[in-house]
């Protein structure tokens, strides 16, 4: 990292040369992936990085820079290039003394050795080939992923933080003559080993193995509009892309979002409680600081039907005049920081998850959301799920495949029709305009009211 001679340089020459605002975001990067396939032998992938990002403001303009080096001569000759527009005789600004730093760790996280890392991952693959007699390839992986980042800015902010990620990858393929079915599993925490200790690893090879097997001989999807229920966990994703991405401040300050102007206002069934929470124990998307050197909090998004607020960046804080909510998030150096989820989660209702099947005529149950898009401005969303089952007359009646789910963010609010009492998370990837992050999406079961089902049925 570079030292704090060289880092309040670049702060004071930021402030003399045209910026209001200046920070300094370091990052150093460990990363490490084990991947065992049936009873090969393992392959490990490793890597390190790292780098620096200078970013600085004017009012709502910005300059972003970004480095793998400390060659102060060459930092120096790229910041004049950035800000040689912005050297227009206006007043410097004066920047606040750098505090005394403040460093925070994962806490509780073990250590890791590979070996052990290693045995586990064959107990996955054992446990998944003994459960379910058509399985012909268990691959496991354990990822983990160490990022330590520091914060410099002109208001005095000096913080350090490390983040450690552990996940344990699950996939199993079954096969039965020429069908064949896949199902997919991917627990992670904002830690190390001790997810092992978290969840019962053999029980979920087992049971992703049992999915997979269940999936062999799936029927067409129906296709039109019908009720949808989803299942609890990374089920929330729906509500992550549905409006999640609208509720981010790049899209409000553009007022390219389908919610713009409309805080305080209705958008959603009063079922609907939804929070984005960057401080969630251990938590997938979980931060002390986001990149912005901000503290993460608990942001209420939607409560009981109403926009309470979205998620925002320094930057397009400025543009539509709200402080930052500790949200600001990259993928690395390279990237600057805006706005993004950490942990997105419906809060539980008061419906049984069985009273919904019951509720259903003729409907899909989803158990798994594999990934979705959406288009900030519309609203407009498509969903891919791979383990989607046919309810009739109140019950589940068989699997389905090539289910995809259709709609718009603003009708999809309006119909949740009922929110189950058994909430859980799920762990994923989000990818935007400064890279991709770690977040956990989550939700108790719900019913959809009515959406549109795009499937293979003729």
């Amino acid at each position: 990292m570079i030292s704090y001679e060289l880092a309040e340089k670049i702060l004071d020459y930021a402030v003399t040369h045209g910026g209001d605002y200046a920070e300094i975001f370091e990052e150093e990067k460990t990363y490490s992936k084990i991947t065992l396939t049936n009873q090969e032998s393992p392959t490990i992938l490793t890597g390190q990085e790292e780098g620096t990002g200078i970013r600085i403001l004017r009012g709502t303009q910005s300059r972003y820079i970004a480095v793998s080096h400390t060659d102060e001569a060459e930092i120096f000759k790229m910041m004049k290039t950035a800000l040689k527009d912005w050297a227009d005789g206006k007043e410097h600004m004066e920047r606040s003394v750098l505090k005394q730093p403040e460093i925070f760790q994962t806490q509780g996280a073990k250590n890791t050795v590979t070996a052990e890392k290693i045995r586990l991952l064959r107990e996955c693959v054992q446990s998944g080939k003994h459960a379910a007699s058509h399985i012909v390839r268990m691959q496991t992986s354990c990822v983990e992923d160490c990022q330590t980042v520091r914060l410099i800015n002109t208001e005095g902010c000096n913080t350090q933080d490390e983040r450690r990620k552990m996940r344990l990858y699950i996939k199993a393929t079954a096969r039965d003559g020429k069908e064949s079915a896949e199902s997919y599993t991917g627990p992670g925490i904002m830690g190390g080993m001790e997810l092992f200790g978290q969840i019962d690893f053999r029980k979920t090879a087992e049971k992703t193995a049992r999915s997979a097997q269940a999936l062999l001989h799936a029927k067409p999807c129906p296709t039109g509009r019908m009720p949808v229920i989803i299942a609890n966990g990374f089920g929330g994703l729906l509500f992550h892309e549905a409006c999640g991405h609208s509720l981010e401040a790049s899209s409000m300050a553009d007022k390219g979002s389908e919610f713009s102007g409309k805080i305080g206002t209705q958008i959603a069934s009063e079922k609907v409680t939804l929070v984005d929470d960057g401080t969630v124990p251990g938590g997938w998307g979980s931060l002390h600081i986001d990149d912005e050197g901000i503290p993460t909090r608990r942001n209420v998004l939607i409560e009981k039907g109403i926009l309470k607020g979205c998620l925002v960046d320094r930057l397009d804080g400025r543009r539509l005049g709200m402080p930052p909510t500790g949200s600001a998030r990259r993928e690395n150096y390279r990237y600057a920081p805006v706005a993004r989820m950490t942990n997105t989660f419906l809060l539980p209702g008061e419906d049984a998850a069985d009273e919904m099947i019951h509720s259903v005529t003729r409907g899909l149950y989803v158990k798994n959301i594999h990934a979705g898009s959406v288009n900030p401005v519309t609203g407009e969303f498509n969903f891919y799920t791979n383990e989607t089952f046919l309810i009739e007359n109140g019950r589940i009646v068989c699997p389905v495949h090539n289910a995809t789910l259709i709609g718009t963010g603003r009708e999809i609010l309006r119909k949740v029709e009922m929110v189950g009492t058994d909430p859980a998370m799920g762990q994923g990837f989000c990818y935007a305009g400064s890279g991709a992050v770690y977040i956990g999406a989550g939700q108790p079961t719900v019913k959809i009211a009515e959406m549109t089902v795009g499937g293979d049925e003729v």
